[in-house]
């Protein structure tokens, strides 16, 4: 299914939000990108992490600002969901992050952030 301009804008917006609360280190900016429920996962060492969301905005308000920027390099929206895939770099890390949004009225949420370093 094609993504239509506006899909890929607001799924956008969502993600900026996201990468603005890393460059500016501020976890309220990244709260904005996020469902209230939303949780974050990975592997370390091989095994499982999930964690509620909260827990990447104290990493970014315990950080200082830094650079931070990303590509959108997947998106497929299916009515009012959607999954996004970015390429980010925080400061010196790399990240390929994984989304599941949720459009909730007229705004997307994120509802769950997987990722693993690069």
């Amino acid at each position: 299914m094609e993504v239509t301009k506006e899909e890929k804008e607001g799924v956008i917006r969502a993600i900026d939000f996201y990468v603005e609360g890393g460059r500016k280190a501020d976890g309220k900016i990244t709260a904005k990108a996020f469902a209230d429920t939303a949780t974050m996962s990975w592997t370390e060492n091989g095994v499982l992490k999930s964690v509620p969301i909260k827990v990447l905005y104290d990493g970014f308000d315990s950080s200082e600002p830094m650079e931070a920027h990303y590509e959108l390099t997947y998106l497929n929206v299916e009515k009012n969901v959607a999954i996004a895939r970015i390429e980010s770099q925080f400061g010196k890390d790399k990240f390929a992050d994984m989304f599941t949004l949720v459009k909730d009225a007229d705004q997307w949420k994120i509802v769950s952030k997987v990722y693993q370093s690069k």
